[in-house]
């Protein structure tokens, strides 16, 4: 018998299954294709955790691979002398949210390892922020961030606040990999749990102290106030986590007209107004652009269910509601503080910003403009967060902003994770000090534009599903490093960058440097005019993602040259 169908079988006959869950598979008897996938490997833990659809099986997420997962965890936190510390556990608006988490506890509290448990939905940055709080050696937090209802995720953080290290990834993962899924899980009943004291539930002290240091981190709070009465802004939590700390952040920072888009402002695992949660999207603020025009805002801005994330629309000239693009916004910040920073004489000590390989290059002429240093990093906010740690060991330098260009955003080192609730403060308080000089979003980011020079960033998707999916994703990435393009567009290439390899190599005298960062499994094409073309598998999805930054043409003359790159690119993908 192969081995998925012993698996199966394994998981058939255990007695660990609910009836339900063996009916779930029973259904499935005679489907050889959907056994093989769920039940030909396991859902593969590595720096994101786990991220799967939600049903029964080892490639899915579950209570019993959830269990798995934080037995894993558990083992690795023993295994380096650590059990005598605790971990925090938060969950988003999914459905199985709350139960993943339940049981993550209970498999702790199994362990010996004592769990702080937050009492309802939390936004991500919150356990970032209450791990270091709680003075915690890890933290977990269920969420699929963005992805559609069918899928939910389990990241597991570190001591530092960050996601976990790729050694400390590889070395649950270990643990994981030598654990039977029923035979070595420890378990024991939540009210146990929380009787023994090794379950300990949190909740609105932590929001307290989370929405203080969130507010500290403001810039110009005044101008906040000098246009309260005018200014409306038009919020959705898109059924998620931001519905309650967003709007009560705006509050406290003067807000006075807030309107939560009410389709969307109650907390629903389904996500019943949008195909997908995900504030990247345009068709998630339809019914907020409604709302605008009903009421008379300038701005729309959502986040996505774990309220990390946050996306913008604002009107045009000509009244037109237009989105903000993630490296939009993140420019349109880091000029915007930087500008407060020097118009009230409190720009800090040595500062310095942090933008990913595949964010804006539009960030380096602000940071230059402003005398910033500026770091680019490998895509994922825990090289961020590594950063930030790294300069609080020298002991200098002053962190201002740092950025991803899928809308994700820090101001502040009291999180190591992208934050929307700081975000959604700062986006406020940005659209206020615009207000005040009669524009909008939009005229800011033409202004900055015609300051900077224009900039232009597209990131392309390319799913490749199934089970060979993840064999062609490899094969297209070593197609690119074994036979680099000599051109993209008809533009000659004249730097090709190999972060697995590490290091850049010049097609002109074959001269090879380090490129000074980690290994990554990322191809990026430096172009003669200026331009940069950067190839990426997701880590958490089936897909290669191609990000075109654009800095060589108008406006006007950007369409056909990124038709141009694009038709390159699609050459490797046959």
């Amino acid at each position: 018998m192969s081995d998925y169908l012993s698996n199966y079988n394994k998981w058939l006959n255990s007695d660990k299954l609910t009836e339900d869950e063996k009916k779930e598979l029973l259904s499935i008897a005679s489907d050889d294709k959907e056994i093989r996938e769920r039940f030909t490997a396991g859902l593969e833990f590595g720096t994101a955790g786990l991220r799967g659809t939600m049903k029964t099986g080892m490639n899915a997420m579950n209570v019993h691979t959830v269990a798995l997962a934080t037995q894993g965890l558990s083992n690795y936190i023993i295994k380096v002398g650590r059990k005598d510390e605790s971990v925090v556990i938060g969950f988003d608006s999914r459905n199985n949210s709350r139960l993943f988490a339940e049981t993550a506890a209970r498999v702790l509290a199994a362990n010996g390892i004592h769990a702080y448990l937050f009492d309802d939905i939390r936004p991500t940055p919150e356990i970032s922020f209450a791990l270091r709080e709680l003075s915690c050696v890890a933290g977990i937090n269920v969420t699929a961030s963005h992805n559609p209802k069918e899928y939910n995720g389990y990241k597991a953080y570190w001591d530092d606040g960050a996601q976990l290290s790729l050694e400390s990834a590889d070395a649950v993962s270990a643990e994981i990999n030598r654990t039977d899924i029923f035979a070595d899980v420890k378990f024991i009943s939540l009210d146990e749990a929380m009787r023994s004291g090794l379950v300990t539930l949190v909740g609105d002290e932590i929001d307290e102290k989370y929405l203080a240091v969130v507010q500290a981190q403001s810039v110009n709070p005044d101008i906040v106030r000098a246009v309260a009465d005018e200014l409306k802004i038009v919020y959705s939590p898109l059924h998620g986590c931001g519905y309650k700390l967003v709007p009560e952040i705006l509050r406290r920072q003067g807000f006075k007209h807030i309107y939560m888009v009410p389709e969307q402002a109650k907390p629903d695992g389904n996500f019943p107004t949008v195909k997908k949660p995900n504030p990247e999207y345009r068709e998630t603020f339809e019914l907020g652009i409604a709302l605008a025009n009903e009421i008379g805002s300038d701005l729309i801005f959502a986040t996505d269910p774990d309220a990390d994330r946050i996306g913008a629309v604002a009107r045009n000239a000509s009244g037109e509601f237009v989105s903000i693009t993630g490296n939009q916004m993140g420019a349109l910040l880091l000029d915007y503080i930087l500008t407060a920073y020097e118009d009230t004489n409190t720009m800090p000590a040595e500062p310095y910003a942090i933008k990913t390989i595949v964010s804006t290059e539009l960030v380096g002429k602000i940071c230059a403009a402003h005398n910033v240093k500026l770091y680019n990093v490998l895509t994922g906010f825990k090289f961020i967060g590594e950063v930030i740690k790294n300069h609080e060991k020298m002991g200098h330098g002053s962190f201002v902003f740092g950025f991803e260009e899928s809308y994700g955003y820090l101001k502040g080192t009291y999180a190591r994770d992208k934050d929307a609730v700081v975000a959604s403060m700062l986006v406020g308080e940005m659209a206020a000090y615009y207000k005040s000089k009669g524009m909008t979003l939009i005229d800011a980011l033409e202004d900055l534009w015609n300051r900077m020079g224009f900039s232009y960033e597209l990131t392309e998707e390319l799913y490749i599903k199934g089970l060979d999916g993840a064999a062609r994703i490899r094969a297209i990435m070593e197609a690119f490093r074994s036979n680099a393009p000599s051109e993209l567009g008809g533009v000659t290439v004249v730097r090709v960058g190999d972060y697995r390899e590490g290091y850049f190599t010049d097609t002109a005298t074959g001269e090879r440097t380090p490129t000074g960062l980690p290994q990554s499994n990322v191809m990026y094409f430096e172009l003669a005019n200026g331009d940069i073309v950067i190839a990426r598998p997701s880590g958490t999805e089936p897909k290669i993602k191609f990000y075109y930054l654009i800095t060589s043409v108008s406006k006007d003359d950007v369409a056909p040259l990124v038709e141009a790159y694009k038709e390159s690119v699609n050459g490797y993908n046959s």
